[in-house]
C-alpha cells in the first residue's frame, strides 16, 4: 500500500513539474514574442548597419508620441526600400504602425517593471509564492495583450503586401531574429 502512496505521489509531482515546465516554456515564447515587437522589420538595416540601437523603442528612456512616430517613421523609409513598397502601400501602412507602436509602448514599460518586480521577489529575504503566482499572471496578461496587438498589426499589414513582399518581410524578420541571437 505504501508504494501505491508513493507511486501516486511520485505521478502528481511529475505532472506538477509538467505543468511548471509547460507554463515556463508559455511564458518564455509569450515574452519571445513581446521583445519581436520590432517583428514588422522594425530593426531596418540599411547603409551596413542597424538604424535603431537600443531596439525599436529605444534604449530604456520612455518617448513621448512626436518622438515615437518619427522612430517610426525613419523605420518605414527604411522597410519601404526593402520590401519596395507603392506610395499607395506606403499611405496604408504607416497608419497601421504607428497606431501598433503607441499601443505596445506602454505595454513595453510594464514588462520592464513585470522584469524588475522578479528581481525584488527572488532577491527577498523571503520566499512569496502567492506575490511570485500573481506576478506570473500578469506578466502573462500583458504579455497576451501584447501578443494579440501586434499579431493585429501584422495581419492588418499584411493585407496591405504582396504576397511577394510578404515573403521579404519574413526574410527581413527572419535575419533581425538572427542578428538579435548573435548580440
Amino acid at each position: 500500500m505504501n508504494e501505491s502512496k508513493a507511486t501516486n505521489e511520485s505521478v502528481a509531482n511529475a505532472g506538477k513539474r509538467r505543468g511548471f515546465f509547460r507554463r515556463a516554456g508559455f511564458l518564455a515564447a509569450a515574452a519571445a514574442i513581446v521583445t519581436t515587437i520590432g517583428g514588422l522589420g522594425l530593426h531596418a538595416h540599411a547603409q551596413g548597419g542597424p538604424g535603431f540601437r537600443g531596439g525599436f523603442f529605444g534604449g530604456g528612456a520612455t518617448m513621448d508620441a512626436a518622438q515615437l512616430d518619427e522612430r517610426v517613421e525613419r523605420m518605414l523609409k527604411h522597410l519601404y526600400v526593402e520590401i519596395n513598397a507603392t506610395p499607395e502601400q506606403q499611405q496604408k501602412l504607416a497608419p497601421i504602425v504607428k497606431q501598433a507602436a503607441r499601443d505596445l509602448q506602454p505595454l513595453r514599460g510594464q514588462m520592464r517593471a513585470a522584469r524588475q518586480q522578479a528581481v525584488e521577489l527572488m532577491s527577498a529575504e523571503s520566499i512569496d509564492r502567492a506575490a511570485i503566482e500573481r506576478a506570473r499572471a500578469e506578466h502573462l496578461q500583458t504579455a497576451d495583450a501584447a501578443s494579440r496587438r501586434l499579431s493585429q498589426a501584422l495581419a492588418d499589414s499584411a493585407e496591405v503586401l504582396t504576397p511577394a513582399q510578404r515573403k521579404q518581410l519574413a526574410e527581413l524578420m527572419q535575419r533581425r531574429r538572427g542578428m538579435a541571437h548573435r548580440g
